[in-house]
């Protein structure tokens, strides 16, 4: 049994007659009248009920008919699986990151992947959250690992990854050290350190210090999280941070629970909804949420 045969065979069903099957598989019809003959000789049964007027299937043929339909969708999913990898093998992804990822193990996430598709150009750019969905936006990145805001646009699609927490840290020997958790309300008048305004970090404290009826005080703007704790050991100030980034190696601070605790968003894996991905990307993609 050849593949040609199931390929005719399904063609003379579909089209309901050996000439039009013939035509669209642009080929002589008696070619098609050859090979289905073939496979029928071959089964030992009639497939088709032939008269000068019309071709029908018989009985054997319907049975027939729905099997090799899906031999023939298993064989087309398997070319195209064939054909992805061939992409992925050569293919290239670039993933923005932010500094702060949960417990996600980003780096051993992506040496995997490395390890199994040695061919794909990776790179990675770090950076803010809103400074990355921008270079989402105009195609310079596939996808991003960071936080997921609840004003994520509408355009933008994200699978949660793992939970994240917020801390209050602060400089050792401060006042507050001795309680946990800390009373938001008794941080209205400190002064803190945190990223721009643009950040959604900015947004939570901002929220945050307004539900607790304060303005909060920020004379101390950072570029990263690493700098924020930076600052706040070197007792310029208190800060919120991802607990993730207040517990990472650096400077000593006391870090502390607040009450209430301002909710930091999930981290997720962040594509374009509006844009296919690359079949490189999408293995990426795959490799990151199955982790």
């Amino acid at each position: 049994m050849e593949l040609r045969q199931l390929t005719y065979f399904e063609a003379v069903a579909r089209y309901g007659g050996f000439t039009r099957a013939a035509e669209r598989l642009h080929v002589a019809q008696s070619a098609v009248s050859a090979q289905i003959k073939g496979l029928e000789r071959e089964l030992g049964t009639p497939l088709f009920a032939r008269t000068t007027r019309r071709v029908s299937l018989t009985e054997a043929g319907e049975l027939f008919l729905h099997r090799v339909r899906r031999a023939l969708d298993e064989l087309d999913g398997a070319r195209g699986d064939l054909a992805d990898l061939a992409a992925v093998l050569g293919g290239r992804v670039v993933i923005g990151a932010t500094a702060v990822v949960g417990s996600f193990d980003l780096p051993g996430a992506l040496a995997r992947f490395h390890a199994r598709y040695p061919g794909v150009a990776l790179s990675l750019r770090s950076g803010l959250i809103a400074g990355l969905l921008a270079d989402l936006d105009s195609a310079e990145i596939d996808l991003v690992v960071g936080p997921v805001h609840h004003d994520l646009p509408s355009h933008f699609s994200a699978h949660r990854i793992v939970d994240e927490e917020m801390k209050l840290i602060l400089p050792p020997g401060h006042r507050l050290t001795r309680a946990d958790p800390v009373r938001f309300a008794d941080l209205g008048t400190e002064s803190f350190v945190c990223l721009s305004a643009a950040s959604g970090l900015r947004a939570i404290l901002d929220d945050a210090a307004t539900r607790a009826g304060f303005q909060a005080r920020v004379p101390f703007e950072a570029h990263s999280p690493a700098s924020v704790r930076e600052l706040v050991g070197a007792g310029l100030g208190v800060a919120l941070l991802a607990r993730s980034a207040a517990v990472a190696p650096g400077p000593a601070v006391a870090v502390r629970s607040l009450r209430p605790a301002p909710l930091h968003p999930p981290i997720g894996l962040i594509h374009h909804r509006d844009r296919r991905l690359s079949a490189a990307a999408r293995a990426c993609r795959r490799h990151l949420i199955a982790l």
